[in-house]
């Protein structure tokens, strides 16, 4: 190639990349047939505006102005809502506490998840957008739990949220999972029965109240990473998940939150209803779990379809989980067509997915509703939300595209079976679709 064309082509080159401007930094205007707030009414023939990641104006499409320049999505024939908000989840399982002891509230489920896994594609698939990936539930307390936004990410550190705590570039969010009942019952060092489970976390917060008065002191302890982690719950920095199913085990929880004054989200509540009214005079929020066929464990043999419904009426604040795997995530919004089909209202239903989740994560600054300033996070459907019939076609975080269902590798995940995705399946990629060895 000629040396003067060579530099004609690469100055040409360089004026292209100049001038692009990455996909986020462009305003998009996105079309829908009806658009869900959550924050408000519906909206028929309506416009989502969003830049840089943030909502910047929507409404019926004859009252937006819609900048000349602004990348159009037309979703014209399709139903746009918030990006899903799953509160408990266990995506990638990850392993927490160990067998050692009962009580580990210093070790982070974060340490043990690996972001490229096939479960994270598939809770896009369904629309999820934030995430409270949590231990499991076989300790008193199994470890601090973690809130992603499902970014199309390499490691976790690209999907963490952040929350100011002086520190440069803030902590990652997330929470403690406690736990109660039969799961954490076991041998010794583990509780034998609901009186020791109960007995065992009171002395450990009562230790942690010890631990922080002498640190405030003039000679402070040595540090404790599961103390520290109790002084985060006791000042109202850190939220407790609680797992916990029977409605004895429900007002054990209640009791403790009482006499340490920690936050509670109730995560399961499968019995909530039968003391509906305690849980909505304490204030405390509950994450419902809902499955479609019987099975499981004994002290949830009492679980109702009108759990929600019930909890709703009563006034407590109500959203949803999976606990993936028990529930597939991209089958989420299910949930709430079971709790409107048992009696619950459809604006809670609808805000139990989004809103109401975003609460009990403390991010509904930024996230369970579509409004002004806050985050782009939204899903597009093919029809109502709470219709068997309704597909999920794409999925939004913060701008960016994260799963279309007319991409194949996408539609692999939103369709394939156990293992679609999974990279390396033991011998037989062939037989799992498409695999990904980036």
């Amino acid at each position: 190639v000629p040396t003067a064309l060579l530099a004609a082509l690469l100055a040409l080159a360089w004026c292209a990349a100049a001038v692009t401007v990455p996909a986020q930094e462009q305003t998009h205007v996105l079309r829908a047939g009806t658009l869900i707030p959550v924050a408000g009414d519906p909206i028929d023939d309506a416009v989502l505006v969003f830049r840089q990641g943030r909502i910047v104006a929507l409404g019926p499409a004859d009252a937006v102005d819609v900048p000349a320049d602004a990348v159009v999505l037309d979703h014209s024939e399709a139903v746009v809502m918030p990006g899903l908000v799953d509160t408990h989840s266990h995506l990638s399982t990850p392993w927490a506490a160990d067998g050692s002891h009962p009580l580990q509230p210093e070790v982070r489920a974060l340490d043990g998840l690996d972001v490229r896994d096939a479960t994270f594609a598939k809770a896009r698939a369904g629309g999820i957008t934030t995430v409270n990936i949590m231990p499991g539930s076989g300790h008193l307390m199994s470890g601090q739990t973690v809130y992603l936004k499902l970014r199309d990410g390499r490691v976790l550190e690209d999907l963490a949220i952040r929350v100011d705590d002086g520190s440069e570039g803030g902590r990652m969010a997330g929470g403690l999972k406690m736990a109660n009942g039969t799961n954490s019952q076991d041998e010794p060092p583990f509780p034998g029965t609901r009186a020791k489970s109960a007995a065992m976390v009171r002395e450990m917060f009562v230790k942690a109240q010890e631990y922080g008065a002498k640190r405030a002191g003039d000679d402070p302890p040595d540090r404790d990473l599961a103390l520290d982690t109790l002084l985060e719950v006791l000042d109202g920095t850190r939220v407790v998940h609680h797992h916990t199913h029977r409605a004895d085990d429900i007002m054990t929880v209640l009791r403790l939150r009482d006499e340490f004054g920690f936050r509670v989200v109730l995560q399961h509540v499968s019995e909530g209803y039968k003391v509906a009214d305690q849980i909505a005079a304490a204030g405390v929020p509950c994450s419902v779990i809902v499955i479609d066929s019987p099975g499981g464990k004994i002290e949830a043999i009492d679980m109702d379809w009108g759990n929600a419904g019930a909890l709703e009426r009563a006034g407590a604040v109500v959203g949803f989980h999976t606990d993936d795997p028990v529930n597939d995530s991209r089958l989420f919004l299910r949930s709430a067509a079971f709790g409107v089909r048992a009696g619950m209202g459809r604006d809670a239903a609808l805000a139990g997915m989004t809103l109401a989740g975003a609460r009990m994560l403390d991010l509904d600054d930024r996230i369970g509703t579509l409004e002004v300033g806050k985050d782009a996070d939204f899903v597009v459907l093919s029809g109502d939300p709470l219709s068997v019939y309704t597909r999920v076609r794409q999925t939004w975080v913060e701008g960016a595209k994260v799963f279309d269902l007319a991409d194949p590798d996408d539609a692999l995940m939103a369709e394939g079976g156990y293992g679609a995705g999974q990279p390396r399946p033991g011998g037989m990629l062939c037989c799992f679709g498409k695999e990904d060895w980036r």
